[in-house]
């Protein structure tokens, strides 16, 4: 079932009933419920929106995505369950062994992936999409030769033009990028969690400043989908973070993936590419299950 994404940006009240998430407001009586086992992701935009800890445990145990904004509405922070899944221990203990070689590899799979994307969504956008086949054609184990980096030059210039430059606190679009980048990134975290794996345990991002390494890793090849929705905002006169370009962006989490033979909604994929992780770290599969655009 695909579980809901609920956006909160008026000063709400948000409590638990009958394992039901309780939604009131303080001039008036009205009062909607949701329940809990339907949700996926939590987003608290308002600085005054009211919540109680019984409702937010309840949200962790059931591994939805809590997602916390700042006082410029840009995610800041997701609660991390402590136990999210049953077998965690045992998927710790594989997370932990794994040895630099596979690293390498499975850093392989995902870097290609990503180009692959790159090239695939410039190509459904009637741009030069073959330019950048040779380098996902090319890419070394653990990505040695920086084919990644190399790709992202092309990749965005042609996207968005010559003179633009990926940079968080860049001009327009960078914005719209880094707050679907962000809603991906827990949306990421949550399977990863899901699987009994680790976020904090990174293939190849290891800042020590990073909470969640392994989610930045694994929602590389997923960033493509994040790019088209901005790319169609920018196009039609969009360019800034507000409410309307939000709600479009949320909808990457439904927005519809090929995974596998099968055509997924977003966050459904992302927990058989999180799975397919688990089994590449006890051994069970040498393949990651990774999106392909279409």
């Amino acid at each position: 079932m695909i579980k809901q994404t609920l956006f909160f940006s008026t000063p709400v009240r948000l409590s638990l009933k009958n394992c039901q998430l309780v939604i009131s407001w303080k001039d008036s009586d009205d009062v909607v419920t949701r329940p809990i086992e339907d949700i996926g992701c939590v987003i608290l935009e308002n600085q005054q929106i009211s919540i109680s800890l019984p409702l937010l445990n309840e949200l962790v145990k059931n591994n939805v995505a809590v997602i916390l904004c700042d006082n410029k509405q840009m995610p800041t922070a997701m609660l991390q369950p402590l136990d999210a899944n049953t077998t965690q221990a045992e998927s710790i203990k594989s997370q932990l062994a794994v040895s630099d070689p596979m690293k390498k590899q499975v850093w392989k799979q995902i870097i290609e992936a990503k180009i692959k994307n790159q090239s695939l969504l410039l190509t459904k956008l009637r741009l030069n999409g073959a330019a950048l086949k040779p380098l996902y054609m090319a890419v070394r184990s653990g990505d040695t030769d920086n084919r990644e980096g190399i790709a992202a030059k092309v990749y965005w210039n042609l996207l968005f033009g010559g003179n633009f430059k990926r940079e968080r606190e860049g001009p327009v679009p960078n914005a719209m990028l880094n707050y679907g980048y962000s809603i991906l990134r827990a949306a990421t975290a949550r399977a990863l969690l899901g699987s009994g794996l680790l976020p904090n345990l990174g293939v190849f991002h290891k800042s020590r400043y990073n909470a969640f390494p392994l989610a930045d890793d694994v929602m590389e090849p997923y960033r493509p989908y994040v790019d088209e929705i901005v790319y169609q905002l920018y196009r039609d006169g969009h360019h800034e973070v507000n409410k309307t370009t939000k709600e479009l962006i949320l909808r990457v989490l439904n927005c519809d993936v090929k995974i596998g033979s099968k055509t997924r909604p977003l966050q459904v994929a992302l927990t058989f590419t999180s799975a397919s992780l688990m089994k590449y770290y006890s051994l069970e599969a040498k393949k990651l299950t990774l999106p392909e655009v279409t």
